[in-house]
């Protein structure tokens, strides 16, 4: 019986490996989540090493600083947010009551169309008296969404093991990726290294980059908002910033969410060019500083990459697709790269005297 090729062994265990993934999606999330929040501590944690102090300790002051930090913000931002929930369902009321009272009339009158039958306002009445029956009908779709006191349980637990999860991990990342490495056969262990080098390199960029950009530009999008007297500034400016990890959807949502809040807060068109300016300045100063100095030129992903590969990931394998979208768009880049300079040194690619019919047809 004749082995299998190499690359046919390749393409099934990346087809095991998917199906996998695939089988095992519902209780992977944690997992997931702990591995990516290991993998940017590690270098911190390295850092702490190199000047002496021992791994444990490094983690658990990496582990007690990151986790302090992250529940100061979340004491600090969630009533903020809260409130900012709330003034924006008043806001939605009032443009619904703007859109019935000024904005249907206006496009009746320049549409030359017959006065409405029925306004919205029995549409509004309508949902002011079946309101209970829609609370009932919104608990139904709770309760059919979360299933059972033993779901909610069970993604309470998986949302307590993230932390356990990434202190472990954390703790034994390098003796991981140690053993990693000694499992791989050794004519292919320098090239799977350098491979896996360049992909940390790009991953590195990108995660704890794009992070920081994120952030950055949430910052300077909700103090602009908050300049220009925006009410919804806090929730707008964290959604624009959160929307940056895809290229450029970051200023789309942020102008078109701010720019229709402001419409509807405020008189006149100057609040209006104060949203632009405000997202115009985080454009650029993401495109010429945060960029530049928090990621660099190494990470090398093409926004329709990122783009293409969130959506992908979405769509094959849900929440977990979208966590893994981006190290497998990684992957696949430097791989695509191994490729071409392997097919450039190849044969097929080299420069082959051609005969004097072959270079009369190419004329």
């Amino acid at each position: 019986m004749n082995a299998l090729p190499k690359p046919l062994w390749v393409i099934v265990g990346l087809g095991l490996i998917a199906l996998v993934i695939h089988l095992l999606a519902p209780i992977l999330m944690p997992f997931l989540l702990a591995a990516v929040l290991a993998y940017m501590g590690d270098p911190l944690a390295d850092r702490l090493e190199a000047r002496g102090m021992g791994r444990t300790w490094a983690v658990v002051t990496v582990f007690a600083t990151l986790s302090l930090g992250g529940v100061l913000i979340l004491l600090v931002t969630l009533p903020l947010l809260i409130e900012q929930l709330q003034l924006l369902m008043e806001r939605l009321y009032d443009g619904l009551r703007w859109v019935q009272s000024t904005g249907l009339p206006k496009l009746r009158e320049y549409l030359d169309l017959p006065e409405q039958t029925q306004p919205m306002a029995s549409a509004r009445e309508a949902i002011s008296e079946h309101w209970a029956s829609a609370g009932g009908i919104l608990f139904y779709l709770w309760n059919k969404v979360s299933g059972s006191s033993l779901a909610l349980i069970a993604w309470l637990a998986n949302m307590t093991l993230v932390p356990v999860v990434t202190f472990y991990l954390l703790r034994d990342w390098d003796v991981l990726m140690m053993a990693i490495r000694n499992l791989l056969p050794r004519s292919i262990e320098i090239r799977t290294v350098l491979i896996a080098k360049e992909c940390d390199e790009i991953l590195g960029a990108f995660a704890r980059g794009q992070l920081l950009v994120m952030l950055a530009l949430a910052v300077v999008y909700t103090v602009g908002l908050w300049i220009v007297g925006l009410d919804l500034a806090l929730l707008l400016g964290l959604a624009a910033g959160l929307a940056s990890i895809v290229p450029y959807l970051g200023v789309i949502v942020g102008i078109g969410a701010a720019g229709t809040a402001a419409f509807f807060q405020f008189d006149g068109l100057w609040p209006l060019a104060g949203v632009a300016a405000v997202f115009g300045f985080g454009q650029l100063l993401e495109s010429m500083l945060l960029t530049p100095l928090l990621v660099g030129d190494k990470i090398g992903l093409h926004p329709v990459m990122v783009i293409f590969a969130i959506l992908a990931g979405g769509q094959l394998f849900g929440f977990v697709g979208i966590l893994l979208a981006l190290p497998f768009a990684a992957v696949i880049k430097v791989m695509i790269n191994h490729l071409h300079e392997y097919y450039k040194q190849s044969g097929f690619y080299g420069a082959v005297p051609a005969s004097a019919e072959e270079r009369e047809l190419g004329d």
